[in-house]
Order: structure tokens, then C-alpha cells, then sequence
């Protein structure tokens, strides 16, 4: 017997289609309508900003026929970015921030840059599942902390502090988190420090979601500004500005300046190892970041009144209750445990044609939860959730 080819053991995932993606295949395969509450693509959901014909027209430049690597980005490019952050009172000279495509390219390099194979690094859980993809393709050892929720959103420092060790390269933090929705608070970063600098440890912190509060006029810190400890923040266009298909993306380093000039060398070497951030992109980014405010407005608008509008219709279900969101675009709703996740969500499929996300999805530690996007329409949004608040309170699958 032939023995069968020996990829890499890094890439051994589970190739086989779970329960919910089958039932979905099976109900597109019949073309059937699904009122999708998981769309998390802001181009699929009918803002207008997407129309916006000038923000193709900025792709459409002569500067794009010159090809002029550089492997930090173009210079124009980091301005931009410094001066949004100055726009939130943070000083982040360009030459301390780095353009990468996308924000999993960022952590690609900084895992690389922090971790050698099997080294530790702390991620949150529930979070987003992309993360031990990650984990695995950089060869990294993932462990997870958890978040806890009593009336909101914290995460469990003790054990941070009892998971670090010699190893332990990089505490991963999402702000907000995705898809708990809660910000990193002022007291939690100072106890992060601390271990961070007891166990020589970097943290990363990702806020690609960070202007999207759902409290107007909320104002959440970045930790762009924290020189305590070796630090790295991720941003990215995808979502700040709506635009997932024009992929650019950044670290910002902060931190003690001798640790930062040395870990920017480094990435330097990374990145123009790849120089994967095209030209076009990077001279569009400064018109396209003064749009910001509008693009941002209209999103908000709309994620706002979705999440008041779920908020308003749990409290009149049975068994329902919806977890505080600070931020973000997703919002979680605890569900009556009769049912399995999976019991639910496949009803919801399958009799009612609505797509919601399980919490395990997400590494939940209970059930049951699903998580919502509050992005779709809100004749999409408002109907998916009627079928859905009516399957729970009839009680029956």
C-alpha cells in the first residue's frame, strides 16, 4: 500500500465539513434564500460609502506605474496613519510603524519576530478561530486565557500569571475582542505589564475593531501610547474603513526605545523579505483615511441600531439574555440551554433558512450562545431575528 504523502504535520487539520457548514452547502446547493446574520463583509451589506466611485478613482494615479519598495511602506502612507493616531491624541512617529496586507500577515511576522517553534504564546478565549491557524502555521505553542463575563467583559490575570513561563513569548489581546466586544480597561493593562516585564514578554494587541463603540461618545484607550513594556498594535483598513479588499494593514511598536529600534530592525529584514503591500493601495491610503469619519459614521450608524434593536427584542424572550458589547461588530446572545448550540443553530438553518455562528465557534466554555453580526441590512437583521426569537420561545427544535 502506497503511504500516503507526508505534508506537514502543521497543516493536519480536520478536512471534513462540520454539521452547520454541511446543512448550509446542502440549503445553498437548493438555492434557497438565507437570511444571513454572520456577514461580517461590510461590501455585502448595502452601505453606500461602497458606492463611492472616488474611492476607486484614488487607485487610479501615475505615481502607480513606479515600483519603489520600501520595506517599512511608503513613507506618505505611514504619515497618514501617524496623523490619524495624533487625531486620538497619540504620538506614533511613521517610523515606528510598518504595513503589512492584512492583520494576519502582522501577526505572521511578529510570531516570527518573538517565537521560536513551540514557543509560548497566550491568546484570549472565547475569541476569533482564525488564531490557532496561526498558532499552527508559525509553528507557535498556543494556550489560551479566559475571559470571564458578570455583567461584562474581564480578562482572568491570575491565570495569565499562572500560564507564563520561560517561554512564554507574547500575550495576545483583542481590543475589542472579537466577538465579546469588551475593550482592554486601564487597571487590567497596568497588571499586564507588570507580568509582562517580570516574565520578559511582549504584548500584542489587536484594534483593527477599535472606533467602533456602541456607546456614543465612549472613548476607549489604544494601547498604541503604552511604553511600559514592548508593545505592538495592529490596525488595518478592513476594518476601519470598510474596505477588506484593498488589504492593507500596520504594526505600531511601542515600548522601552532600545527594545523597539531592535525589534523594528528585525521586522524591517521580515518585511522586505516579502514586501507583500502593493503600491496602488499605499497611495490611495491617505485620501481614503480623510473619508474615514464618513465611512466610520455609516457603519456605526447601523451597528447601533442593530445592537438596540437586539437588545430590545431579547428582553421580551424567555431564556434569552444578551451579553454587554462595548465595541465591534458582533454582539453575543445567551439562549436557553435545552438544546445543544448545535441543536439550535442547525433549526435555525434548516427550518427557519436564518445563519447564526454556535459559540464554540469561538471557544465558548458553556453553552449555549450564539453570536450575532451586526452588520447585515436591517430588514435582513430585524427579520433573521424574529424567526430566531420565535423558534426559542415556541421551544421546540
Amino acid at each position: 500500500m502506497t503511504e500516503p504523502f507526508p505534508f506537514a504535520r502543521r497543516t493536519d487539520w480536520p478536512a471534513t465539513p462540520n454539521a452547520l457548514t454541511g446543512a448550509l452547502q446542502k440549503i445553498r446547493g437548493e438555492n434557497a434564500a438565507i437570511l444571513d446574520l454572520t456577514e461580517s463583509n461590510p461590501t455585502r451589506c448595502g452601505f453606500s460609502y461602497a458606492d463611492d466611485k472616488s474611492l476607486m478613482e484614488s487607485l487610479a494615479v501615475q505615481e502607480n506605474k513606479a515600483y519603489r519598495p520600501e520595506p517599512h511602506g511608503h513613507l506618505k502612507a505611514r504619515e497618514a496613519i501617524s496623523d490619524d493616531y495624533k487625531s486620538k491624541g497619540i504620538d506614533v512617529p511613521p517610523e515606528k510603524i510598518l504595513l503589512t496586507a492584512s492583520t494576519s500577515e502582522a501577526y505572521s511576522y511578529l510570531f516570527r519576530l518573538l517565537a521560536n517553534p513551540s514557543d509560548q504564546i497566550l491568546f484570549p478565549h472565547p475569541s476569533y478561530p482564525l488564531f490557532s491557524f496561526l498558532g499552527d502555521l508559525n509553528d507557535c505553542l498556543m494556550d489560551t486565557y479566559p475571559l470571564r463575563y458578570d455583567g461584562s467583559w474581564r480578562m482572568d490575570l491570575k491565570r495569565i500569571g499562572d500560564l507564563m513561563r520561560d517561554d512564554t513569548k507574547a500575550v495576545v489581546l483583542v481590543s475589542p475582542n472579537n466577538p465579546t466586544g469588551s475593550y482592554v480597561r486601564a487597571e487590567e493593562l497596568e497588571e499586564l505589564n507588570f507580568l509582562c516585564r517580570q516574565n520578559n514578554a511582549a504584548l500584542i494587541c489587536d484594534e483593527v475593531f477599535a472606533d467602533f463603540t456602541l456607546e456614543a461618545k465612549r472613548y476607549y484607550p489604544s494601547l498604541a501610547g503604552n511604553k511600559e513594556v514592548l508593545t505592538f498594535v495592529l490596525g488595518g483598513i478592513s476594518k476601519t474603513l470598510g474596505l477588506p479588499q484593498m488589504k492593507l494593514s500596520w504594526i505600531v511598536m511601542n515600548g522601552p526605545e532600545e527594545l523597539v529600534r531592535r525589534a523594528n530592525a528585525r521586522l524591517e529584514i521580515i518585511a522586505d523579505t516579502y514586501l507583500s503591500v502593493n503600491t496602488p493601495v499605499q497611495n490611495a491610503l491617505p485620501g481614503w483615511l480623510s473619508r474615514k469619519k464618513k465611512i466610520q459614521a455609516e457603519i456605526l450608524q447601523r451597528i447601533r441600531k442593530n445592537y438596540d434593536f437586539l437588545a430590545q427584542e431579547t428582553g421580551k424572550t424567555a431564556g434569552c439574555e444578551l451579553l454587554l458589547t462595548e465595541g465591534g461588530w458582533y454582539a453575543v446572545m445567551k439562549i436557553p440551554p435545552q438544546y445543544s448550540e448545535e441543536e439550535w443553530v442547525l433549526s435555525f438553518l434548516e427550518k427557519d433558512h436564518v445563519l447564526v455562528h454556535p459559540g464554540y465557534f469561538f471557544d465558548f466554555d458553556t453553552e449555549a450562545f450564539i453570536v450575532i453580526s451586526l452588520l447585515p441590512e436591517e430588514n435582513i437583521f430585524r427579520d433573521g431575528l424574529a424567526r430566531v426569537f420565535r423558534r426559542i420561545a415556541g421551544g421546540e427544535l
